[in-house]
This record gives C-alpha cells, sequence and structure tokens, in this order.
C-alpha cells in the first residue's frame, strides 16, 4: 500500500481566525477579505443590492483630500498667518456685535437685528472653512470624508445665500427709513424681521439641498485630491467621472437667478433712494442719506463680486491659475466677515457708542 505524503497547508495570517466558521462561511469570508489570492473575487450580491438602495458606486471613496492651495504647498504656513489674523480679528468683531446688539435695549430695532442676523452668518461660514483649513495648513491633515465634505459645502453655500437675503432687507429697510420715514414703525417691526429670517432659511436649504443629492450620485475618480483648502460645489464636481452638465447648470441657475434677483432688488432700492434724495434741496439730508447707505454699499462690494468671480472662474476661467482663484476664494471668507464690523462701527454712531460703552466696562 502506497504511502501517501501529507503537503503542510499554507495559510495567511488571519486564516486561522476563521478555522472555527463553517465550510460556507469560511470560504465566504475568504472571498470578500481576498484571503486566497490565487482566487478571484466574485462580486457579493448582497453588497451590490445595498449599493443600489443607496445610490452609491463600488468606485465611491471613504475619504477626499483637500490638497490646500496648489503650488504653494511649501508656503502654507506663511499663508496661514493673515488667515489665522483675519479669522480671530472677524470672530472678536462679530462676536462683540452680538453680545452689544443683545445687551442694549436700544439697539433691538429692525436695523441693528439685521446686523445681528449678518454678524451670526459671517461666525458661521467662517468657523465652517478656517479651522479645517488651518489643519491642513499646519497638520497636514488633509482628509475628510464624502459626508463631511458634502456637509461643508451645503452649509457654506446655504448660509451664502441666506446673507444675500438679509442684504436684500438691509437695502429695503434703508429705502423705508429714507422714503417713507413715518410708516417706517409699521412696515418693519421685530417680528417681521425673524419671520424673514426664518424664510431665507427655508429658502437656502430648498436651493441648496439638490447640489448633495446630485453629487452623491456621482461616481469618483480614483484622483479624490480637492485643488482646494475647502469643500466648494464646482471644485467637488470636477474630481467626479460621471456626467455632471446637470451639477454646473445648476450652479449656474443658482449664481444667476436666485443671487442675480436678489442683487437687483438691491439696486431697485438704491435706485428709489437716489431718486428720493436728489429731491430733498438740504445739503444736511443728502449727506445724511448718503452716509446712512454707505456702509451697506461697501458690504455689498466686498460680498457679491468676489463670490461672482470665484463661482464663474470654475466654469469660464481656466486661464486663471489655480492658487490664485484659491486665495480669492479664502478672502471672500474672510476680509468681508473681518471689515463689515469695522465699516459699522465706524458708520454707525449709535452702534459705535454702544460698543465704547460697553468695552469701558469691561
Amino acid at each position: 500500500m502506497a504511502q501517501v505524503t501529507r503537503q503542510p497547508v499554507v495559510m495567511s495570517k488571519a486564516e486561522p481566525l476563521l478555522l472555527g466558521f463553517p465550510s460556507p462561511l469560511s470560504r465566504q469570508f475568504r472571498q470578500i477579505f481576498h484571503f486566497c489570492p490565487c482566487r478571484q473575487m466574485d462580486p457579493d450580491p448582497l453588497i451590490d443590492h445595498l449599493m443600489v438602495d443607496f445610490s452609491l458606486t463600488p468606485s465611491d471613496p471613504s475619504t477626499l483630500i483637500l490638497n490646500g492651495i496648489p503650488g504653494l504647498e511649501a508656503s502654507h504656513i506663511w499663508i496661514s498667518i493673515p488667515f489665522s489674523m483675519f479669522f480671530a480679528i472677524g470672530l472678536l468683531g462679530n462676536f462683540m456685535l452680538l453680545f452689544v446688539v443683545s445687551k442694549e435695549q436700544t439697539l433691538h430695532k429692525p436695523m441693528y437685528l439685521l446686523l445681528w442676523m449678518m454678524a451670526l452668518t459671517d461666525i458661521a461660514t467662517s468657523t465652517a472653512v478656517v479651522p479645517k483649513e488651518l489643519c491642513v495648513f499646519w497638520f497636514n491633515l488633509k482628509g475628510i470624508t464624502v459626508g463631511g465634505c458634502l456637509t461643508q459645502m451645503v452649509f457654506l453655500h446655504a448660509v451664502s445665500i441666506m446673507q444675500s437675503v438679509i442684504l436684500v432687507a438691509m437695502a429695503f429697510d434703508r429705502y423705508v427709513a429714507i422714503c417713507n420715514p413715518l410708516r417706517y414703525t409699521t412696515i418693519l417691526t421685530n417680528a417681521r424681521i425673524a419671520k424673514l429670517g426664518l424664510l431665507s432659511l427655508i429658502r437656502a436649504v430648498l436651493f441648496i439641498l439638490p447640489l448633495p443629492l446630485l453629487l452623491r450620485r456621482q461616481p469618483f475618480c480614483a484622483n479624490l485630491i480637492i485643488p482646494h483648502t475647502y469643500c466648494e460645489h464646482m471644485a467637488v464636481v470636477k474630481i467626479s467621472c460621471g456626467k455632471v452638465t446637470v451639477n454646473r447648470m445648476y450652479s449656474l441657475l443658482i449664481t444667476f437667478v436666485v443671487l442675480g434677483l436678489d442683487l437687483m432688488l438691491i439696486a431697485l432700492s438704491y435706485g428709489l433712494i437716489l431718486r428720493a434724495v436728489l429731491r430733498i434741496s438740504s445739503k444736511k439730508a443728502h449727506e445724511k442719506a448718503f452716509n446712512t447707505c454707505t456702509a451697506l454699499i461697501c458690504v455689498m462690494m466686498m460680498s457679491y463680486p468676489p463670490f461672482f468671480f470665484s463661482t464663474l472662474t470654475h466654469t469660464f476661467g481656466q486661464g486663471i491659475a489655480p492658487h490664485i482663484h484659491i486665495i480669492l476664494a479664502n478672502l471672500y471668507f474672510l476680509l468681508p466677515k473681518m471689515l463689515n464690523r469695522i465699516i459699522y462701527g465706524v458708520k454707525n454712531k449709535k452702534l459705535h457708542e454702544k460698543v465704547v460703552k460697553c468695552t469701558s466696562r469691561m
């Protein structure tokens, strides 16, 4: 009788963990986790079914990479110094305005409540961008989950639309105060300002919510690097391998229709204000009216042009260097948030007096 020689069984390090399982289950684990390199893993119908249910594709990543400012990686530390200074000064000014308006009963009026809402949105946008940005610059922590990226994108764009509504309300507030001052207290009340804030939030969410839903259905390429410091919509769209025509068109629709309509309403308000002011013969009244509107015009000039520039550059500005575009996009979230409070503090004497009074008490 021939002697049978038994060959030793060569196992991978993880194979012993499966010896206690029944044979079919052990075979299934080997297929899923590639324990047998010589066998091609067959697609699991359960996993495919779950991917279809959740509108995912097998190429969907779990982590994306925020690359910072392309071409200036060696200068990230130096770039972070002015960025962090702008962020700190902006936070200090905005929190000071929130504190002063909340504490002083004489400032509980529509104009100051709108400033309070604007300061709140400024804090929200800057804190959603800058801390993660500084983690990229200082600690090279570039990873961000897909869910976190989409959440940041929705939050930033929704708050930007809310700010646009607040600027429209501030322009209308100045129109009523100058052109129809006797009815100011009946037209603009604190309750109506609160309802306006709620409506602006609902409007922003309804317009921005399709963006992550459209992106979630897109397959991502093997290159998961986002050449940006935060999850800007078009920057995320560019790393998708699917058809993104709908995403691009919807982004342009929001830019030109939604924000363009707000800008037209603001221009209409100031056109009516200008017409009313020119009809006044008093030079002192002219100066008072123009001083009242100057602050808001400065805020508008710092808000709308950078936003339109950033959006249009992604679509039409292929000749613009990426690092210039990204630096300007970051300054859009930093400089207006810092300078808005300085402008209002200088132009609005009553607010300036209250700020000085509160700081002197500390």
